[in-house]
């Protein structure tokens, strides 16, 4: 993207409320100072669990996606069943379309990582249109960052080792709210008992309680994908929004289970404040699930709902290291 280009603003999933307009104004304005003209959509609406019926949601994101005037689309935030949009999706538009930017986390996940398995197009985990006003914290990247960089760029972040223990700022107090409340120390964790990570792949992911409901159909065949686009493996990452670590544990195991992590090369797990259950931990939930895949798991990545945000790019070749000394991931956009 370059100065001058057009962003879409589009709810593919839930809208935003009266009460949080302002916000939403407040991160408009952030992408036009960067800028870029915004064009927002019809499909907004925050009355409901959803801004519009699914086919006026999926009719207009295929419209942004497909316009050759707009290069980059990026909703509010999730939701919860953006899944209705899969089947309604013009998907041979999408296909032979010049690649657009798709940038969200969360329920975006669902839209998201079908996107780039079906098409090959890129697309951007780690940040909605309502995070865009923080500042980033160092050793990370905004998405803003992401998609004005030339194709073959090669960027590296790090993990600024401090993050939000629990909940987030309330936008309808304040709604110009710029700075992370990152108040806990945190690191990378090797789960899996092993020693240094020094691995690569392609990256692809998102949230388990979302791609869970993908797997075994046709939106979620990471296997075809691996062969066409990445014959030497994956990095996949995951993160849990909010659901009890037997929840977690039972989605892991459906989504092993159905071959999603079959050309993984490593798995990384975002830092997650979803709650334990009993006897079982969240972490315990990972290994008990994904340890059968005897390939490194990096827990406690900033690529979840845990503030702040690594924005992770769908389909670019990534690179983990982690070390007791050093945690870093570089990611290639080629």
């Amino acid at each position: 993207m370059r100065p001058g280009d057009r962003v879409g603003i589009t709810s593919p999933s839930s809208g935003v409320p009266e009460d949080l307009r302002e916000r939403l104004a407040v991160a408009v304005r952030d992408v036009e100072a960067r800028g870029y003209e915004v064009v927002t959509g019809r499909c907004m609406d925050g009355g409901g669990h959803v801004s519009a019926p699914a086919a006026d949601r999926a009719a207009e994101l295929t419209a942004m996606l497909t316009d050759p005037g707009i290069r980059a689309v990026v909703p509010p935030w999730g939701g919860e069943t953006a899944i209705d949009l899969l089947p309604l999706l013009d998907w041979d538009r999408l296909r032979t379309a010049e690649p657009t930017w798709l940038v969200g986390y969360s329920d975006m996940s669902t839209v998201m990582a079908p996107l780039t398995l079906l098409t090959g197009a890129a697309t951007v985990h780690g940040n909605n249109l309502m995070d865009t006003p923080y500042r980033v914290p160092e050793g990370l990247v905004s998405w803003l960052d992401v998609v004005a960089a030339p194709p073959g760029h090669r960027f590296t972040q790090t993990p600024p080792e401090r993050h939000r223990a629990t909940g987030y700022d309330d936008y309808a107090e304040h709604p110009d709210v710029r700075t992370f409340t990152l108040d806990t120390p945190g690191r990378w964790t090797r789960l899996d008992g092993g020693g240094d990570v020094d691995v690569e792949g392609r990256l692809i992911g998102g949230c388990i309680e979302m791609l869970s409901n993908l797997t075994g159909t046709p939106y979620l065949d990471t296997s075809s994908f691996a062969r066409t686009h990445a014959p030497d493996g994956l990095l996949v990452y995951v993160e849990a929004g909010g659901h009890d670590a037997f929840t977690i544990c039972r989605n892991l195991h459906g989504m092993r289970l159905a071959g999603f992590f079959d050309a993984a090369n490593a798995v990384l797990v975002a830092r997650t404040s979803a709650p334990d259950s009993g006897s079982l931990t969240q972490r315990q939930a990972v290994l008990e699930a994904l340890g059968p895949l005897n390939v490194p798991i990096v827990a406690d990545v900033e690529c979840g709902h845990v503030q702040p945000y690594l924005p992770l790019v769908n389909g670019a070749r990534g690179r983990v290291v982690h070390t007791a000394k050093r945690s870093e991931l570089t990611q290639t956009l080629d």
